[in-house]
């Protein structure tokens, strides 16, 4: 009786087995650093891709004080690599209103410059500004009403700026430059805070509209996406109750203002205390200082999530982490830079090709890779784990394109140069480059390459050698042999 027992018990723990195997061959999972929750990857996600290209956006949300455009989630490129872009143009004097997303967000500031908070739960308001009471008021009513008013900290944010936003956190943005701020954003839908599906949402806190024209862009999936002010459909006295305030209030917060879209002009100005100017900069020439102490310590200056940096620039500092002084420069901002993007588990890179220059062809080990174009243009060629040629295109300003992780990829930049922005979904990112004085190709033995490649042996020793001291950066000059 117990021999069958066991035989039986043997019987079921190997079908359990089974089983298993056959439900983690058909779902792939996603491995998460440091021991993150696993995602299971939708058969879209596989990156079964047929094709590559630079894409501009195939939405616009227009609004009163600038407009907000969307790349397609859906195209198979993006929904490989778990992102959704979106550029958001704000007018001079305009305010984004208020909202969190279930994701953390990466952003470049392409143009412009102006403020910005981002409100992480459970910090403290330890910062004062000088400000009006609420309402309209004549100007002798202001003077008399002016006061103190407590908040989290504003940010200055100018061209070049990377700005790390993490899940949860409200935020908004004001244009008190002189130009339009134009502010180019990833959106990594495949992190582990994101618990709800693959589809971009943001919880506006004010403003919104009701739908945004667009081509139809998948079975089963909808044209317009909606983006609402959630205090609409709170109950009236509950939220009177809740922030003991009149009613009359409440329903100011809850009217319907989709005239006047997610970006709204501000009628006389905002001004409230930040950062100064000089403390910023010091900031800059003090952090190859503080990117020490943080190899050291592991954490920076034992940052917590109320006092950490949200944002660093890539345009300002000096030196470039990889430079050639024929093919180009590239600055890197990873989680020693900026140790908010190790829980982000997100990176940002900006780079500029000269004239005709070349990346060396490479892979990303650990991470996908979304570039953006900001000038200039250039040829790139992506080519996938079957030796076909999934890209070979020239990419133009505006436009935006995915090399998803070990994909090879190379670029030469066309007559004009080429100037990109690249987001990845890694806080401390590696290339493995097959040319140059670092590639794996000049790694090889002779002996490897004359029989993997049927050549000569001064043939390999070419092949090896001919870049020289050049690594990732390739110069545009090549002789004729």
């Amino acid at each position: 009786m117990a021999v069958s027992t066991r035989l039986v018990l043997a019987i079921l723990f190997s079908a359990f087995l089974l089983s298993a195997a056959n439900a983690y061959r058909e779902y792939p999972v996603q491995q998460g650093q440091h021991g993150q929750r696993s995602i299971p990857l939708t058969q879209a996600q596989q990156c079964r891709l047929q094709r590559l290209t630079g894409t501009q956006p195939s939405q616009r949300i227009e609004s009163e004080g600038g407009y907000t455009e969307l790349w397609d989630e859906n195209e198979e490129q993006f929904q490989c690599v778990g992102v959704a872009p979106m550029r958001s143009v704000i007018r001079q004097n305009s305010l984004s209103l208020p909202n969190f997303h279930p994701m953390p967000r990466l952003v470049y500031i392409e143009q412009g410059r102006g403020l910005i908070s981002v409100i992480n739960p459970g910090c403290a308001e330890t910062f004062q500004s000088q400000t009006f009471q609420a309402g309209r008021m004549t100007g002798e009513e202001r003077g008399q009403s002016r006061g103190n008013d407590q908040h989290q900290k504003v940010h200055r944010i100018r061209q070049g700026d990377v700005v790390a936003i993490p899940a949860g956190a409200a935020h908004w943005c004001y244009n008190d430059g002189e130009e339009e701020l134009v502010a180019v954003s990833i959106n990594d839908l495949n992190h582990r805070s994101n618990q709800l599906d693959q589809n971009f949402r943001a919880f506006y806190l004010a403003g919104g509209v009701q739908e945004i024209s667009g081509r139809q862009i998948g079975v089963g999936k909808q044209s317009t996406q909606k983006f609402q002010n959630i205090f609409r459909a709170f109950n009236t006295e509950l939220m009177a109750e809740a922030f003991n305030i009149p009613v009359e209030i409440v329903r100011k917060m809850q009217e319907e203002q989709n005239e006047r879209g997610l970006i709204i002009n501000v009628r006389e100005g905002m001004s409230m205390i930040r950062a100064d100017e000089e403390e910023e900069e010091f900031e800059g020439r003090s952090q190859r200082g503080q990117q020490w102490w943080a190899q050291v310590t592991g954490n920076g200056l034992e940052e917590n999530i109320c006092t950490m940096k949200i944002r660093t620039n890539m345009d300002t500092q000096r030196r470039a982490d990889i430079y050639s002084r024929q093919a180009g420069k590239i600055k890197h901002v990873n989680r020693q830079k900026l140790s908010i993007l190790r829980d982000m588990d997100m990176s940002a890179s900006k780079g500029t090709l000269y004239p005709n220059a070349l990346m060396s062809p490479h892979w990303s080990v650990n991470g996908h890779s979304i570039i953006y174009v900001k000038r200039g243009d250039a040829q790139v060629q992506v080519v996938d784990h079957t030796g076909q040629q999934v890209m070979n295109d020239r990419v133009n300003q505006g436009e935006m394109f995915v090399v998803p992780q070990y994909y090879a990829s190379t670029v030469k930049a066309g007559q004009n140069g080429f100037e990109f922005a690249v987001f990845r979904t890694s806080s401390q990112p590696m290339n493995s480059q097959l040319a140059g004085y670092t590639s794996v190709i000049r790694a090889m033995p002779i002996e490897v390459l004359t029989n993997a490649y049927q050549i000569s042996p001064n043939e390999a020793q070419r092949l090896k050698m001919n870049r020289g001291g050049e690594s990732f950066l390739l110069s545009p000059q090549r002789k004729s042999f």
